[in-house]
């Protein structure tokens, strides 16, 4: 990258009408790192990394190289490729990616208009997204300052991005194991648990599941957890080299490269958690804009922490024509809340705690109507498409 600020001076205006001005190579240094943020894990990196000092135009995804220089007494861990959390202390040489984010219940932050060495910026979260910090939930304190030391690069002086190694985006889903799709109405309304609950059982079952986390932050937590609770292969957005969602416009594409890699491993069903809600700012709505993923999905999961954010799930998808298959989260965990919300919403529901076989036997049954109506679909095309 050009180093304009390098050039040469002169003194006579003749030599400064005469002179001609070249790029100056970028400076590139090498440094030994102490941890390295999941958010990088695509790029298999070594704790010795060549940097630049800075970035002309910082995008999404750039790999930074920080010192830390705070604590954070409630969020001070990060998520290390293996998937291991690992204390951050003062001082500390980790390596992250520029990023957003939009957390209700965490940070919210921006990739900086200018990133150079000397700038400080912040841990967003647990895989070592870092970016400005605008603010933060009231739970927690000051996310953790950093102070940017470079930002990787390659041997010509060009700084790594995440992107560089990313899952190519598809126009086009093509055949498809089906899909269950678990949405939910905010963070933390019992997602994940409703997606592992349903991997073990259908693994239990026989099945092979595929698992994918199509929405939120990169954090490699949710995926290693469904395949800890067997999913015989796992993506997200992450594999498209998006450190989150934030500002994504539309994930259709993004989804339908997810799926069609975890298609390679013939799977029988592909459970598909959204991360955050399906309000907000990580453009989880966007999904069931796409007629194919919407096409290709057997069963819709939500989960709700209460009444009305169940309500509001089931209305907000009516509106799209789009029907709610079953109820799981917090709002179950009660069996009154469970007994209420088949009573006067209509819609099933199961509580992953109490009675995880229940939920699988909801979504199966669904599955299997969702694969005699493609059968029926096929066959009737084959008779009108016959001579």
């Amino acid at each position: 990258m050009a180093d304009l600020s390098a050039l040469q001076t002169g003194t006579s205006a003749r030599s400064k009408r005469h002179r001609t001005f070249r790029p100056v190579k970028a400076v590139i240094n090498q440094i030994e790192v102490d941890k390295i943020g999941s958010a990088t894990s695509l790029l298999g990196l070594a704790r010795s990394l060549s940097i630049v000092p800075k970035n002309g135009t910082p995008r999404a995804g750039d790999v930074v190289v920080a010192r830390v220089l705070t604590d954070n007494a409630t969020y001070n861990m990060l998520e290390l490729p293996t998937g291991r959390l690992a204390k951050v202390n003062p001082g500390d040489v980790i390596v992250g990616v520029l990023g957003r984010r939009r957390a209700l219940k965490g940070f919210v932050g921006d990739v900086p208009v200018s990133v150079n060495k000397g700038d400080e910026l912040y841990l967003l979260n647990l895989g070592g997204v870092i970016g400005s910090c605008s603010g933060h939930h009231s739970s927690l304190n000051d996310a953790i300052k950093v102070e940017v030391i470079g930002l990787l690069c390659d041997a010509k002086g060009t700084v790594r991005n995440i992107a560089d190694v990313a899952l190519p985006l598809r126009e086009k889903l093509g055949a498809t194991a089906p899909l269950v799709v678990i949405a939910g109405a905010c963070m933390n309304s019992g997602k994940t648990y409703a997606a592992t609950e349903i991997i073990q059982q259908g693994t239990r079952n026989g099945l092979r599941v595929a698992a994918a986390k199509l929405s939120g932050i990169a954090c490699l937590r949710d995926t290693l957890n469904m395949a800890d609770h067997g999913a015989i292969a796992t993506a997200s957005f992450l594999d498209c080299g998006l450190p989150s969602t934030v500002g994504v416009g539309d994930l259709a594409a993004v989804a339908k490269a997810i799926i069609a890699r975890l298609n390679e491993n013939t799977p029988d069903l592909i459970v598909i958690e959204l991360g955050d809600g399906i309000l907000g700012g990580y453009s989880v709505e966007s999904v069931f804009d796409d007629q194919e993923f919407r096409g290709a999905m057997a069963a819709l999961v939500f989960c709700a922490s209460d009444y009305v954010s169940a309500w509001g799930g089931i209305e907000l998808f009516r509106r799209r024509g789009i029907v709610v298959d079953l109820m799981a989260g917090s709002v179950t965990d009660s069996k009154m809340g469970e007994e209420y919300v088949e009573r006067e919403f209509g819609v099933p529901a199961g509580n992953v705690r109490r009675n995880g076989a229940k939920l699988f036997e909801i979504v199966q049954g669904k599955v299997s109507s969702f694969r005699a109506q493609v059968s029926g679909s096929l066959s009737l095309a084959r008779v009108i498409t016959e001579p």
